[in-house]
């Protein structure tokens, strides 16, 4: 069965880079463009997996990993966190999760399919 990987990015480009990074690995894609998107597709469909932006439009990544890991029908999605700014002041985030895994957004193609393969399989 095909594993589902959220993506959330309110960029577009970000969004192609990984669908194309994990091209032929046999992931189903659902690609939102913000937390409260992502909340309402969440509805319709459970991923496997959530990457995304700490910096997003309306709310941000943080903000949406915590209020996940807060409602029990979704607090076992691992996450990854993509960003390009310094993750360091998030870092308390992993004693909500200890799995949560941060990537700077500079990250290869065979970086990325090992963190969703350790996550996902």
């Amino acid at each position: 069965m095909r594993k589902t990987v959220m993506i959330v990015d309110d960029e577009q480009p970000f969004h192609d880079l990984y669908t194309k990074m994990l091209e032929g690995s046999n992931y189903r894609m659902i690609n939102v463009y913000d937390g409260y998107e992502a909340l309402s597709k969440l509805e319709e469909k459970r991923p496997d997996l959530i990457i995304t932006d700490l910096t997003l439009n309306m709310m941000t990544g943080d903000t949406l990993f915590l209020h996940l890991k807060s409602i029990p029908e979704y607090e076992d999605i691992p996450f990854i966190m993509a960003t390009d700014i310094s993750h360091l002041p998030y870092n308390n985030l992993r004693k909500v999760d200890p799995n949560l895994v941060f990537l700077d957004k500079t990250f290869t193609r065979e970086r990325l399919i090992k963190e969703v393969k350790d996550k996902i399989g």
